[in-house]
């Protein structure tokens, strides 16, 4: 996960400072009166903020608005955050049913993102919500303690997940882990995905050196193009975060989990 989308990210509590910039702040002038004749709440507000997020008209956000940060911890942590994963393991589902036909070659893979897609890091906000690391200004303070909290090998598997990541494997697919975790943390992470019981998979893939200097869409894009190159049928890609999704090629389907609490690009 890159330091940057950790740098400025939201507390669980109200009362954290989450950056300097805030496009309430910012739009509010011009937004006042129309807002006040049109009834539109802050509640409204943040629900239209994050589905903008997830249909990924924004992009590129460093913080979540300061007004928003209650609303989203609550979302992170609710039964609808739950219920819109689970109808995301649901279409999967549907799709592999409906189209999905065992190839002889044995190279049919479905491809996985690791951090807020198979493993939670929502106990690590939590963990933080006085703002003792996240309130910090430097990157690599806010860098050094998520990769010191994965090194505990505690977060938890994400609900309906590990259900479907045991379905996809029972159907006879490959299933490849494109993360943008570090090299150094691969023990902690196969300790951590065995443990909350991830097994089996083909590959686990994690950034090296060289790959750091590269935006994470381009890193998992080539990810891809090197396991097609060796005859692998990309049947489908889930992932929380839209740089595991874009860019050619691709697979057959993408599926995209719910995560309004940092962007990686």
């Amino acid at each position: 996960m890159r330091a940057e989308a950790l740098l400025l990210f939201f507390s669980f509590s109200i009362g954290i400072v989450t950056g300097d910039w805030n496009i309430l702040s910012y739009t509010t002038k011009k937004r006042d009166h129309h807002q006040h004749h049109a009834g539109i709440s802050l509640k409204n507000y943040c629900e239209s903020w994050r589905i903008n997020v997830e249909l990924n008209n924004i992009r590129g956000f460093d913080v979540v608005p300061g007004e928003c940060v209650g609303y989203i911890g609550k979302y992170m942590t609710s039964t609808q955050y739950k219920v819109d994963v689970q109808r995301a393991a649901e279409q999967t589902t549907l799709f592999l049913t409906n189209n999905f036909r065992l190839g002889a070659d044995g190279k049919d893979a479905w491809i996985f993102d690791i951090d807020d897609t198979l493993l939670s890091t929502v106990p690590y906000f939590k963990k933080h919500q006085h703002g003792a690391v996240l309130g910090c200004r430097g990157a690599t303070t806010n860098s050094t303690s998520m990769e010191q909290w994965m090194e505990e090998r505690s977060a938890p598997a994400v609900e309906h997940m590990l259900d479907l990541y045991h379905e996809i494997r029972a159907r006879g697919l490959k299933i490849f882990l494109i993360s943008s975790r570090r090299e150094h943390l691969r023990d902690a992470t196969i300790d951590n995905l065995v443990k909350v019981g991830y097994l089996g998979w083909t590959d686990l893939i994690l950034r090296c050196a060289e790959d750091c200097y590269h935006a994470v869409a381009n890193y998992k894009t080539e990810k891809r193009r090197k396991l097609i190159e060796q005859g692998y049928h990309l049947w489908g890609i889930m992932g929380d975060q839209w740089c595991s999704l874009v860019g050619h090629p691709s697979a057959n389907r993408t599926f995209k989990l719910p995560n309004p609490m940092y962007y990686d690009a």
